[in-house]
C-alpha cells in the first residue's frame, strides 16, 4: 500500500523503536520521567518560550491553547477551514464555552483588515473577541505557510487589541524548511504554540506545547482535567526527541516529493493546488472522472488517498520513496486513461 493519506500514518522505524526501548522513565505528572522532561525543554528552548507540556495530541494542545487564553463567553477568531473549526468536533466550545468567528482566508491566511471589520465593539451585547488562532501551516488549504510579514502583522495588531494569538503548529516544522524562518522566530509574537510529533516527524503520538511559565502553569492545570495524564511517557517522549533530532531536514525530501507529484497530476489535466510543503490538493474533474471514483479506483491499485470536499489530498510522508511517488503517479494515470 502506497499510503498518500496523511502524514499521520507513518510508523516508526527501527532507530526510533530503539530509543523507545532504551528511554528511562518516570511518573511525568509529578515531574519525575527524565526523558518526558528532556523533549518539554528541548521544545521550550527550540521555540524560544519558558516552558512546554507534552500532551498526547495536537487537539490537546489546541482545547488547551483555547481554554487558558480565554474566558467563557469570548470569541475566538480564526480562518474558516482552520483545524479547530472543521475537525476537533467542536472542542473549545464544549470545553472553554467560547463562540468561535470565523474569517474566509484566502489560502488559510487572513489580513489585519479582515480582523478589523469583525472587531466592533461599539456595543455592550457583542462578546468581546479575545483570541486569535493561526495555523501554521495550514492542513485544509495545501498545507500553505504564512508570509512572515503577514504574520508578524496580524500578531501586532492582536496584541495592540489586548487580543492573545495561539499557534495551531501540527506542520510548524514544515514552514521551518520551507521558509528557512526559523521556529523561534514564529513563535517570538504568539501566547501559545505547539508542535505535532506523528506527523511529518514520524513519532507515534504526542504534541507538546509552549508558552510563558504562568499560561504552562495553567495548562496542567487543563492536561489534568482533560485526561492527558500519561504517567510513564518518556517512551513516547524519547520518540518525539528521536523525531527532532533525526526527521526535521527531510522534510524537504517529503516537499520535493509533493512537487513531483503535483507536476504530473497537472501533465494529466488535473486542477491541482500547488504545493508549498507536503501536502497536494487536486481535483480529477476536469479529466472526466469523479474525485470519489479516482479514490475508490486507486484503493484498488494500493494507492491510498482521501477526498475532501470537492478535491482529493495526498500527502507525502517519511515512508513515502520516490519510487512510491512515481508508482502512485502510474497507478493515476491508469486510472485517468481507463
Amino acid at each position: 500500500m502506497i499510503n498518500l493519506y496523511s502524514d499521520t500514518q507513518t510508523v516508526p522505524t527501527e532507530n526510533m523503536r530503539k530509543a523507545i526501548a532504551d528511554a528511562e522513565v518516570g511518573d511525568e505528572h509529578s515531574r519525575s520521567d527524565p526523558t518526558t522532561l528532556l523533549l518539554e525543554n528541548k521544545v521550550a528552548e527550540l521555540l524560544g518560550k519558558e516552558e512546554a507540556v507534552f500532551l498526547p495530541s495536537g487537539t490537546m494542545c489546541n482545547l488547551i491553547g483555547v481554554a487558558i487564553n480565554t474566558s467563557p463567553g469570548d470569541v475566538v477568531m480564526l480562518e474558516s477551514n482552520g483545524h479547530i473549526l472543521r475537525s476537533e468536533t467542536g472542542g473549545p466550545a464544549i470545553v472553554s464555552n467560547v463562540l468561535t468567528d470565523p474569517v474566509d482566508g484566502e489560502k488559510g491566511q487572513f489580513t489585519v483588515a479582515q480582523i478589523e471589520q469583525r472587531l466592533d465593539q461599539t456595543s455592550r451585547y457583542r462578546p468581546p473577541t479575545s483570541l486569535i488562532c493561526l495555523e501554521q501551516t495550514h492542513n485544509f488549504a495545501g498545507g500553505t505557510v504564512w508570509p512572515l510579514q503577514l504574520w508578524e502583522e496580524v500578531c501586532s495588531f492582536a496584541k495592540s487589541k489586548e487580543m492573545r494569538v495561539h499557534v495551531d503548529g501540527a506542520r510548524l516544522l514544515n514552514a521551518v524548511v520551507a521558509s528557512g524562518v526559523s521556529a523561534e522566530t514564529w513563535a517570538s509574537q504568539v501566547d501559545t504554540i505547539w508542535i505535532d510529533f506523528s506527523k511529518g516527524l514520524g513519532a507515534p503520538m504526542g504534541a507538546c506545547i509552549a508558552g510563558s511559565a504562568e499560561l504552562i502553569d495553567k495548562a496542567w492545570l487543563w492536561k489534568h482535567r482533560l485526561g492527558g495524564a500519561m504517567r510513564q511517557s518518556g517512551l513516547m517522549a524519547a520518540a518525539a526527541i528521536y523525531a527532532l533530532d533525526e526527521n526535521v531536514e527531510r522534510l524537504r525530501e517529503d516537499h520535493a516529493r509533493a512537487k513531483r507529484l503535483a507536476e504530473a497530476l497537472k501533465e494529466l489535466g488535473a486542477e491541482v493546488v500547488e504545493p508549498e510543503t507536503n501536502i497536494v490538493f487536486f481535483d480529477m474533474t476536469s479529466c472526466g472522472k469523479s474525485n470519489y471514483e479516482v479514490v475508490q479506483e486507486l484503493s484498488k491499485k494500493d494507492v491510498q488517498v482521501s477526498e475532501i470536499g470537492n478535491q482529493i489530498r495526498a500527502v507525502t510522508h517519511l515512508d513515502i520513496g520516490d519510487a512510491d511517488i512515481e508508482s502512485a503517479i502510474s497507478a493515476i494515470t491508469q486510472v485517468v486513461n481507463d
